[in-house]
Formats: structure tokens, C-alpha cells, sequence
């Protein structure tokens, strides 16, 4: 018996400095990851415990709300568990005292009614100020809508300067590639770069409306206390009006699947001047690349534009090349890719597959990007089927 308690201890012995060894080890390596990156501006910090700096108002009144209601919560704290504990310490039976029903007089029952009722009064009353002006979307300068979608958000500017613009945002591929290595680079805005950040002018009041094409989404950005819930087939809105110029993040909010960490928001406020020289840029932009549904293309121009497409919106899941993950199928050699029949691959790239994660993407891309995208496919890799699918087909194929 003494043999084998001697044994168990030596075990239990050898298990603690195993433990903390592997302890001290992952302290050590925690250390130093975070050391590696630094503060973003607009966005996390390193070892960050409060909220995010403000450069709203809103934002501004709920960091003060924030330590308000602590305060409070911690005063009732204190005084409530400082009685408590004090009653316990000195009334307790071990020096002499001895059990007895209290009086209730009639103003220890009003003191214990009113009261609490002024807390909550006091409490409820500037945080509702600060509730209703976060509701409050009259009087936009700029109205946006932000449409979550599987995964990445798309933005049209509906009312104020920029009216008409439109465009997709979404995670930088190169960030995509680190992800997926396992072994991503120490950069400060890891899994927050994306290609088509949302442009605003800073001390205009910008109205966003969010809505979703699948499932719930929500637009965070923390530095302008904002965070709405776009939900399908409902319209919400919230506002912001950001007085500083600068780079500001945020993510879906919402756990929406299982792309959801690869779902960033990067807003770019501008200065007046700057914004309305990216809006009369961004507008000569998409006259530029406005296409004619009707327009017949040559193969290699439909596959170059193809590949642009195909990095920017596929590569993600598909790979560069073709092969697929473990829940997207292959492209090379799949055989509704190379079939002839070119309405087989268009209604999995107009309407997706139910059941599966890979969405639709009719009301995300236009008819050229989908045919081109569609023409790449076939002709690459192992694919070298010399088909060409024209937008007047996609066009055809979506009604």
C-alpha cells in the first residue's frame, strides 16, 4: 500500500510540472503572438478591455452610459453585500446572539420600494434619451444599404451624394490564404482587409438600411456605436455620423455559418473634397464596366474576365486550382462543368444548391460576370472544353 501511494503521488507530482510546463509554454507563445501585432486604428487593440475609442456622439454617450450604470451597479454592490455581510459578522450566534423576529415598520417598506424605483429611474432615463436618438434616421445626408449575404456584404447608395453606386465587399483573398495555411502572418489587420471598403463623408449623417439575402446577418462597427441585425425578406436601419476622418472596422455580429469569421466591415471616412472625388471616380468606374447583357464575346476575353471573377468571388472555396475543400466539390473534371448542356452549371451559379453551403449568385453578380466566370471553369485546368457561355443566356436563364 505504501508502494503504491508513493507511486500515485509521483505521478500526480510528474502530471503538475507537465501541467505547468505546458502552461508557462502557452503563456510564453501567447506573449508572444501578441507581441507580434500591434494596435489597429478604427479597430481591435492588443489586450484591449474597454470599448473601442469613439468618434460618434452616440458612440460617446454610451461609453458614458457604460460607466454610469457601473457605477451604480457597484455602489448597490458594495452597500448591499457591506450590510449583509456586516449583519452576518455581527450578529452572528457565536457571540451570544439569539434569533428574534424584527419590527416592520412602515418606512423600512417604503424605503425599499421608492428607492430601488428612483435607481431605476435614474438609470432608464438618459438611456433612453440615448435610445431614441439611436433610432432617430431622419434627416440622412447619405443613405446606404448594406445587404448581408453568404459571405460578404454589398452596399448601394440609394439617396445623397454617391447616389447610384453599388458595389460587393469582401475579405481580401490574401488574408483568406493565411487562414487557411494555419500559420497566418502577424499583421494588425488580420481577417479585417477587404477589397471594396464602404465610403462615407465624415461629418455627414449617413442612414444605413440593412437587410439579407439568406440568413441574419448583423452591421457592427464599434467605433460608431452601431450594430443592426440584417435580417431577409425585413428592412431595419440605424445611423452614424463620424467626425473624424480615418480607417474604421467592424464585423457581422450575428453568427450567420460557417464563414462567419470571414465576414469584416471596413469603413473609410473621407474628407468632403475626397469624397466627392472618390464618388465622381467610383460612378466613371462602373460606366466603364457597365456591359451590355446583349454584347457576344470572344472565348478569351470571356475567360480573362472570368478569372478576375473567379479570384475576387470563388477562390475561397473552390481553390485556385479547381480542386475544391471539404465542403465545396471540385470544378476540375467535374462532370456538370464539362457537360454541354450549359443550364445545368447555370442554375447552380444562379440559384446554388439547397443543402449545401454553396449560395446563389444571381442577385450578387451581373450576367456577364456570370457567364464569364462559367466560361472560365470550362476552359480550365482539365477543363478544356472550348465552350463559351454568353450573357444572353444567363440573362435567358434568369427569368
Amino acid at each position: 500500500m505504501r508502494k503504491t501511494g508513493q507511486t500515485l503521488r509521483a505521478r500526480l507530482h510528474a502530471l503538475r510540472a507537465t501541467t505547468g510546463a505546458a502552461a508557462l509554454t502557452a503563456g510564453v507563445w501567447l506573449e508572444a503572438a501578441a507581441q507580434q501585432v500591434g494596435d489597429l486604428p478604427g479597430g481591435p487593440a492588443v489586450n484591449q478591455l474597454n470599448f473601442h475609442p469613439p468618434v460618434t456622439r452616440i458612440a460617446e454617450e454610451q461609453h458614458w452610459l457604460h460607466w454610469f450604470m457601473l457605477a451604480i451597479c457597484t455602489a448597490i454592490f458594495v452597500l448591499v453585500f457591506g450590510v449583509m455581510f456586516y449583519s452576518i459578522l455581527k450578529h452572528r450566534r457565536s457571540v451570544g446572539h439569539q434569533a428574534k423576529e424584527l419590527p416592520e415598520p412602515i418606512w423600512v417598506e417604503l424605503g425599499w420600494t421608492i428607492v430601488p424605483l428612483l435607481i431605476v429611474i435614474g438609470m432608464a432615463l438618459p438611456a433612453t434619451k440615448v435610445l431614441v436618438a439611436q433610432k432617430d434616421t431622419t434627416n440622412a445626408d447619405v443613405t446606404i444599404k448594406a445587404t448581408g449575404m453568404q459571405w460578404k456584404w454589398g452596399y448601394d447608395y440609394i439617396k445623397g451624394e454617391g447616389e447610384g453606386i453599388g458595389f460587393l465587399s469582401t475579405l481580401d483573398n490574401s488574408h483568406r490564404v493565411m487562414s487557411n495555411s494555419g500559420k497566418p502572418e502577424a499583421v494588425d489587420d488580420y481577417l479585417l482587409k477587404v477589397d471594396n471598403p464602404l465610403v462615407v463623408p465624415v461629418g455627414k449623417k449617413v442612414r444605413i438600411i440593412t437587410t439579407a439575402t439568406d440568413v441574419i446577418h448583423a452591421w457592427m462597427v464599434p467605433a460608431f456605436g452601431v450594430k443592426q441585425d440584417a435580417i431577409p425578406g425585413f428592412v431595419r436601419d440605424t445611423w452614424f455620423r463620424a467626425e473624424k476622418t480615418g480607417d474604421f472596422y467592424g464585423q457581422c455580429a450575428e453568427l450567420c455559418g460557417k464563414e462567419h469569421a470571414y465576414m469584416p466591415i471596413h469603413v473609410k471616412v473621407l474628407s468632403a473634397e475626397d469624397y466627392s472625388a472618390w464618388v465622381d471616380g467610383k460612378l466613371k468606374e462602373m460606366a466603364a464596366a457597365a456591359d451590355d447583357p446583349s454584347k457576344v464575346w470572344e472565348l478569351d476575353d470571356l475567360i480573362k474576365r472570368g478569372a478576375a471573377v473567379y479570384a475576387a468571388n470563388c477562390v475561397a472555396c473552390h481553390q485556385a486550382n479547381g480542386k475544391g475543400t471539404e465542403a465545396f466539390k471540385p470544378l476540375d473534371g467535374s462532370a456538370i462543368v464539362t457537360d454541354a448542356d450549359h443550364s445545368k452549371m447555370l442554375n447552380v451559379v444562379l440559384n446554388g444548391v439547397s443543402g449545401t453551403a454553396m449560395i446563389g449568385w444571381k442577385d450578387q453578380l451581373s450576367p456577364t460576370e456570370i457567364a464569364a466566370v462559367i466560361t472560365y471553369a470550362k476552359n480550365s485546368w482539365s477543363n478544356q472544353t472550348q465552350q463559351i457561355v454568353q450573357p444572353a443566356e444567363v440573362v435567358a436563364a434568369r427569368q
